[in-house]
């Protein structure tokens, strides 16, 4: 039996008359008054995000008759308003979904580069890159995704796309009251808002912001409604549009009115393949992380990890070995494919897989200057939603502004952040992006191009049935969060909560070292240490969101310890 964890937040006395139901059909989501569950199982549906208020909207949206993909539509609206450091309009992302009846649907929202982009953007006169121009700003921003991706998604959905936008109206233009955390969050950026923004914006409403304060986004408010009445056109075009490029405009920022007009999301076939008798899906490039957690799971089905035992000195060498071998392709082989031919076939076939592997020697470390991409012959601000419904439809979306609150601009009158993936795409050869992630001509940079991205949305089956809804956000460390609750089930029979807290370690090849967190076992680590590698703490990575379908079709539901993410269901 799961403990449900309840997470209580102090808040002001608000008067009656000010708290409202903000979904109809006899459900209320209250602004004012809320909680945030950390584990829970459900009867039939359950949604796992970034915040309670945005779980109880995809909830409510499902009770009201909607499927998975309405939840999912209504959840990312609603973290649009509730969770501006990652939840957006501004920004793009990747929905992963499998149907009820074995239909599987990927579409890809990434934002794109602007016309006017080019391979040198970011560097100096004197050939130096300048990730501050590619980071922060104006200059830092792709062309937005994921309005398109909202509308891409509804010929899944059965509920009227205003019914599905209207609680995020309600939450952006009434307020909701803002945690402790949030209101640090605020603070702590309210300079970089003042310096990267043109005009006075909500977030920077308050000197100071403190827990219990309402949040009101005005502007915003009237985005959305732009959007409900006029669907995609009331973002990319008409007066949205407007207030974008002249935006842009302002602070020599270079995304056109022709750019939001030309935006298109696209359907991309899912990655599947199997581990252990259970069939995975993941997404292809221009996500990395589909790739990523294939050619792991993949390195890693050979071995007895389960025998090894969870965070052993032999299965953590293990799983970081297969880790900084992937991510040595990574900077190789992806990128957008409509740009870049990626060998997606010989990157996952098993005899490459077999050979990447031929030189891992049990007991010591290798070195990531010694291990470079495979050859290949011709023939961390992201937030993620899981949901599941009573009819079996599982749908997995991380979406991203990338860096928190994205490149800190916020649209003059228009009331929302833009993202600073620009950064994503490799800005001059051998350059770290702001997650210390290299790459080459496979993800140079140009214009109308998608930047690589390490976006993992990922769902398993077990003898064809659903089983896993899972994601994270956290730059790099996205694709082997993912591995590690994928394989904390499967191979180490956790349940889905202990799956998703405990501790978590990650290599990306470069730089060489292992990053763990504070809890991660003592005793490995001196072991691994003994064997040469190098370690790293951090304070958290990851902030990952799983559904597990129990054999009696229970939905166990559970949100991860790091940050203030909720599950909601019924």
């Amino acid at each position: 039996m799961y403990k449900k964890v309840l997470l209580f937040f102090c808040y002001l006395i608000i008067s009656t008359s000010v708290s409202a139901q903000i979904v109809g059909a006899g459900r209320a989501v209250d602004p004012y008054e809320y909680q945030v569950l950390k584990t829970q199982t459900f009867e039939r549906a359950a949604v796992a995000s970034a915040h309670a208020l945005a779980s109880e909207v995809g909830t409510a949206i499902m009770k009201q008759g909607g499927n998975a993909f309405d939840a999912a539509i209504a959840t990312q609206l609603a973290l649009a308003v509730v969770y501006p450091i990652a939840g957006n309009i501004g920004g793009g992302g990747f929905l992963l979904g499998c149907k009820a009846d074995g239909e599987l649907i990927g579409i890809d929202f990434r934002e794109t580069a602007p016309a006017a982009a080019s391979r040198d953007m970011y560097l100096d006169k004197e050939g130096k890159a300048q990730t501050d121009w590619s980071q922060n700003g104006h200059l830092a921003a792709g062309v937005p995704g994921t309005v398109a991706g909202l509308f891409a998604t509804m010929p899944y959905a059965k509920l009227p796309f205003k019914s599905l936008i209207q609680p995020a109206i309600d939450l952006a233009e009434k307020g909701f009251l803002i945690s402790a955390n949030e209101a640090q969050s605020l603070n702590w950026t309210m300079g970089n808002f003042n310096k990267y923004s043109t005009r006075p914006s909500a977030f920077t409403s308050r000197k100071e912001w403190k827990a219990g304060d309402t949040l009101i986004q005005i502007e915003l408010a009237q985005t959305l409604k732009r959007i409900r009445d006029k669907g995609e056109r009331g973002f990319y075009a008409g007066k949205t549009a407007k207030l974008l490029v002249a935006e842009m405009k302002r602070r020599n920022g270079l995304i056109s009115r022709k750019d939001l007009k030309a935006y298109r999301a696209k359907n991309r076939k899912p990655l599947e393949f199997t581990y252990r008798g259970h069939q995975i899906i993941g997404f292809p490039p221009p996500s990395s992380g589909g790739i990523i957690l294939a050619q792991t799971l993949k390195m890693l089905e050979p071995y007895p990890l389960g025998q090894y035992g969870f965070q052993s000195p032999e299965a953590v060498q293990l799983i970081v070995e297969a880790e900084r071998r992937a991510y040595a392709d990574r900077a190789t082989h992806l990128g957008d494919p409509d740009f870049w031919e990626v060998p997606q076939e010989q990157l996952l076939s098993d005899a490459y897989l077999k050979n990447r592997m031929a030189d891992f020697e049990a007991g010591k470390a290798s070195i990531s200057k010694n291990i470079q991409a495979g050859e290949i012959r011709e023939s961390d601000q992201t937030t993620h939603l899981s949901i599941v419904d009573a009819e079996g439809n599982m749908v997995a979306v991380t979406t991203t502004l990338n860096g928190a609150y994205g490149s800190k601009t916020v649209v003059g009158g228009a009331g929302f952040l833009l993202n600073n993936e620009m950064d994503d795409f490799s800005i001059k050869p051998g350059v770290a992006n702001m997650y210390g992630a290299v790459g080459g001509e496979a993800n140079a940079i140009a214009p109308n191009k998608r930047m690589l991205s390490s976006m993992c949305p990922a769902l398993v089956l077990k003898e064809g049935k659903p089983f896993i809804v899972v994601g994270t956000p956290g730059g790099t460390t996205i694709p082997t969060s993912v591995l590690q609750a994928i394989l904390n089930i499967i191979d180490f029979n956790m349940n889905p909560a202990d799956a998703i807290n405990s501790p978590k370690f990650h290599h990306q090849w470069l730089p060489d070292l292992v990053d763990i967190e504070k809890d991660f076992p003592q005793e490995t680590r001196k072991k691994l240490e003994a064997m040469g590698y190098t370690f790293r703490l951090r304070d958290g990575i990851g902030r990952t969101e799983i559904i597990m379908i129990g054999a009696d079709g229970k939905r166990l539901s559970a949100a991860d310890k790091r940050g203030e993410d909720s599950v909601a269901g019924f």
